[in-house]
């Protein structure tokens, strides 16, 4: 590969299309204030460089991404990108990823507003997240041991798995479909709501009013705190260990707790339709 090294770089389009080059130890930033420095590039490898300016990666294919850094002036860095892999990186700056295809990060810390937005098989490992409104429409994204501090996350996601992670946000996978946490902590408010195959394995979910208005909603030996008026409309399968703080007029399914402090019906169920709830 070339190489390009310790320069400061702030003229517009200062790297474009460049392809197959290391680029070690580069600042972009400067009084030119140029945006879209290495847009259209390929298969090139960013290595401890500093990212000041705006739209820095799109429309890139390829390459890799180390221990860098884009602070909060680097608006909507990596947009309509493939096939990236980044690494011990801060990415920071508002829709820091959107519409981009195949990217795994990897020990990354993340302050972006907005992140993650229409994207497509996103691999997210070993990280943390602050977002207020995260992965909105994402398809296809696998998380592990992710440390999230979020409102509006996960809306409209399809096929996503975690594992291993704590989720702190209110508002998460709403209007979700095909979605499986294993093993986390999920924190807020209104989980889940309108989702459909949303599956929650050994989690422990706290929160007011959760998961109400879900189709085919499956938790499995799942913990809950402070959860109050849960499961309203949904048809469910979910066996609880401990208490449950109030269940609200489920649809279908089966709940089993051991214990629950209150069950909510402000109509009754449909003959021969509505809910099992059993008490251990």
């Amino acid at each position: 590969m070339d190489i390009i090294r310790d320069l400061i770089l702030d003229e517009e389009r200062a790297l474009y299309a460049l392809e197959n080059t290391e680029v070690m130890n580069c600042t972009f930033d400067g009084p030119a204030d140029g945006e879209s420095a290495l847009k259209e590039s390929r298969n090139n490898v960013l290595r401890n460089c500093h990212f000041r300016l705006r739209y820095p990666l799109w429309h890139v294919v390829g390459g890799r991404m180390e221990n860098c850094d884009m602070n909060e002036t680097c608006r909507a860095a990596l947009w309509y990108t493939s096939d990236m892999v980044i690494e011990n990186s801060i990415l920071g700056g508002i829709k820091a990823l959107r519409e981009c295809d195949r990217m795994t990060l990897t020990g990354c810390e993340i302050n972006s507003p907005e992140f993650g937005w229409l994207c497509r098989d996103i691999a997210l490992k070993d990280s943390s997240l602050t977002a207020e409104y995260a992965f909105f429409g994402t398809k296809g994204l696998t998380i592990e041991g992710l440390q999230m501090k979020g409102k509006y996350s996960f809306q409209y996601v399809e096929n996503v798995t975690i594992e291993n992670s704590v989720l702190d946000t209110k508002d998460a996978f709403w209007h979700s479909k095909d979605v499986t946490v294993k093993n986390s902590t999920v924190k807020g408010e209104y989980l889940g709501w309108y989702s459909e195959g949303l599956t929650l394995i050994g989690c422990h979910i706290v929160g007011t009013q959760p998961l109400c208005y879900c189709k085919n909603l499956t938790l499995v030996d799942c913990t809950t705190e402070g959860c109050d008026l849960s499961f309203e409309n949904s048809s469910v399968e979910a066996t609880v260990k401990g208490h449950i703080h109030s269940v609200k007029s489920p649809a279908s399914g089966h709940i089993r707790a051991d214990s629950i402090g209150e069950i909510v019906y402000e109509k009754a169920p449909t003959d021969g339709q509505g809910c099992v709830i059993e008490v251990n």
